[in-house]
């Protein structure tokens, strides 16, 4: 499955520059785009054993990194289309800003998978949403979990699985060629828990615990770590050692409020790919130079192209 380069992703960012301008969040400097970019998506991909990192400009810190990341994760999820690909979907704001930048076409063979159950609440994000969406722009096939994110105990989630059909979807993704995914914050803004589909007590003993962020409601630690916590047993998503084992995975995630969740997530899953905001690549080197925690060990061979499933 060949991918787009770096060279081609920053002509992309600078292609968009008019239209985010118009947004105020991002800043106009070709310099910047071309000279510290470049050497921040090296400096993540050798010190978190990515295959390739994109960073985009952002005018400021507390600016919103969403929408620019869906961008530049639109034109890149559209390179990696092939036909009989087995695609995983996440949710949240970032994977939905990609929607408007995905190069609508017809691809033989493709099967969409969202990897996790629903939520009550009927936004735009909302996980089966996302996935609809995402599978009318590839004339795709879909599979949903038919059930909500989180449910009562394990042993509701147990019976789901394995007497009401949800256990064939989460076969299905372990024959998955691509995850696409995206963390949530502890903040109560977050996509994660402005839903309700948490507690804030629960909010708050997961933080108790050590949670810095989620993928699909799997909270972990700074060190990448599942918390400690009775929630992990109640989600209604595919494991973390199913998404370590998929092919190529790609995280889509920035904002200040979210660093400490996206160097979580870089620990636990390993991602081959990351598209994040330039403030937040800062922060994620400087927690890893050694003064402000462990270096990471290198995982994947350094490479400009998305590997083939």
């Amino acid at each position: 499955m060949e991918g787009v380069s770096l060279d081609e992703l920053e002509h992309a960012i600078v292609r968009m520059l008019a239209e985010a301008k118009a947004l105020n969040e991002i800043k106009i400097s070709l310099r910047g785009v071309f000279e510290e970019l470049p050497r921040l998506e090296i400096e993540l991909a050798q010190a978190f054993g990515l295959q390739q990192a994109a960073v985009v400009p952002l005018s400021r810190p507390e600016a919103d990194a969403s929408a620019p990341i869906g961008a530049i994760g639109g034109l890149f999820i559209s390179s990696l289309i092939k036909a009989n690909m087995k695609i995983g979907v996440g949710w949240g704001r970032t994977l939905l800003g990609t929607l408007n930048y995905l190069e609508e076409s017809q691809v033989p063979g493709v099967e969409v998978i969202s990897m996790m159950g629903g939520v009550s609440a009927v936004r735009q994000y909302n996980p089966a949403e996302f996935a609809w969406r995402f599978l009318r722009l590839f004339q795709a096939d879909c599979y949903l979990v038919a059930a909500p994110a989180v449910v009562d105990s394990p042993a509701t989630k147990a019976a789901l699985v394995e007497r009401c059909g949800i256990g064939a979807v989460f076969e299905m993704a372990k024959a998955l060629d691509v995850a696409l995914l995206s963390v949530g914050s502890m903040e109560p803004a977050s996509s994660s828990h402005s839903f309700d589909v948490i507690s804030e007590a629960d909010r708050r003993s997961l933080i108790a615990a050590g949670a810095v962020g989620n993928i699909m409601f799997h909270y972990f630690d700074r060190e990448g770590q599942l918390v400690k916590h009775e929630l992990n047993a109640r989600v209604m998503s595919v494991s973390v050692e199913q998404l370590k084992r998929v092919p190529s995975k790609i995280l889509l995630s920035g904002g200040t409020d979210k660093v400490g969740a996206v160097l979580g997530a870089l620990r636990m899953l390993e991602p081959h790919v990351l598209i994040t905001d330039e403030h937040t690549a800062r922060s994620l080197l400087l927690e890893v130079s050694g003064k402000h925690g462990r270096r990471f060990p290198k995982q994947h061979p350094s490479n400009t192209r998305v590997p083939s499933p």
